[in-house]
């Protein structure tokens, strides 16, 4: 990494590397059509199926690479935000269940609009804003006091408190080899839910491009005289950041997030022109838009109280065993699950509340 660094400087590296990363998840995401929303929808109507697979396929690879890695030696996350600094178990809960609700809302995760937006998707690109623009409102504008109440309830100090397996990771071989098995099941469920092989392939570089970020952060940060934060994959930070940066500056610092929007764009709009599936789509009878804007700002505020969406958390963060990211994600799970349930009995639900 030195003579990268020496070349291109600590930003411009962790630039191309947020560049590739995300072209490489773009790309990934778009043909294995991973999604946390359909996953739920599918467990909601009391089926375990193919988007189910894919997304187990996708959280296992991540896990079992992230924590192979550490246990080899060859990875160190104690620095990342998701376990060193405090974290908010209250904010993990109610953030996790707003997110989850409001996914399902929308049609799709912050991952998931971004990918949609770059195959010409209307939809997707307005909610992907309003949800935006909310994490920005939560982060340091208005809806910041009420997420700061929100999540000082419950707080977890920094360090061991964070981690799953507490401090010296005693049972870390133990949660590799797991990761590892419970992968292979995922592959053969995705087989024998007839998922073609090349989308099981895509949804576990899905996963391996979770466990790039976390190695190439670690690695940029090992090797630099500077303080480099060691992070992956997450897209409501990082977009609120490009967002912000496109309105108020006129230059754009360098960093990873600042790379992964337009590498996750880049790859997934490639992908969808090769596959011949790019098109406008527009708000409709069946696309109300009223409930795709609610579902944006739910996830909004849910993912910057949660600390990090269905990807930040539940993939990023869960690879290495945050306790507040298998909250937050079991919490989404939970909050996906009732509102899909809520909106088959109740179809015209919430444009018919009163």
């Amino acid at each position: 990494m030195e003579p990268l660094i020496d070349r291109l400087g600590e930003g411009r590296l962790l630039l191309v590397s947020g560049v590739g990363l995300g072209v490489v998840f773009g790309c990934a995401a778009y043909h294995a059509r991973f999604c946390l929303r359909a996953a739920t929808a599918e467990v909601a109507g009391g089926r375990l199926g193919p988007r189910l697979a894919v997304w187990l396929v996708a959280f296992f690879s991540a896990l079992a690479a992230v924590q192979a890695a550490i246990l080899a030696g060859g990875l160190d996350v104690s620095a990342a935000r998701q376990l060193a600094t405090t974290g908010s178990l209250s904010g993990a809960i109610i953030g996790g269940l707003l997110f989850g609700c409001g996914m399902i809302l929308a049609r799709g995760c912050a991952s998931r609009l971004l990918v949609l937006s770059a195959s010409g998707n209307l939809r997707a690109i307005v909610t992907g804003l309003v949800l935006t623009l909310t994490a920005q409102a939560s982060l340091r504008g208005s809806l910041a006091p009420l997420r700061e109440t929100l999540a000082g309830i419950w707080t977890l100090p920094g360090g061991a408190a964070r981690s799953l397996i507490g401090a010296g990771g005693a049972f870390a071989h133990w949660v590799a080899v797991g990761a590892l098995i419970a992968l292979i099941l995922a592959l053969v469920f995705g087989l024998r839910q007839r998922v073609r092989a090349s989308e099981l392939i895509a949804a576990a570089i899905v996963g391996l491009a979770i466990f790039g970020g976390w190695q190439l952060t670690f690695a940029i940060s090992r090797a630099s005289f500077e303080v480099i934060a060691v992070q992956s994959i997450t897209f409501s930070g990082p977009s609120t950041d490009t967002l912000m940066a496109l309105v108020n500056a006129s230059s754009l610092p360098p960093g990873f997030g600042i790379g992964l929007v337009p590498g996750v764009v880049f790859g997934a709009m490639v992908t969808a022109f090769a596959k011949g599936e790019a098109r406008v789509q527009r708000f409709g009878p069946d696309t109300p838009m009223e409930r795709y804007l609610m579902g944006g700002v739910l996830m909004g505020f849910g993912s910057m109280l949660a600390g990090g969406c269905a990807v930040g958390a539940g993939l990023s963060g869960g690879a290495i065993l945050a306790t507040t990211a298998w909250v937050a994600v079991l919490c989404m799970w939970i909050g996906a699950v009732a509102t899909e349930l809520l909106l088959r009995a109740r179809p015209g639900w919430p444009a018919t509340a009163r």
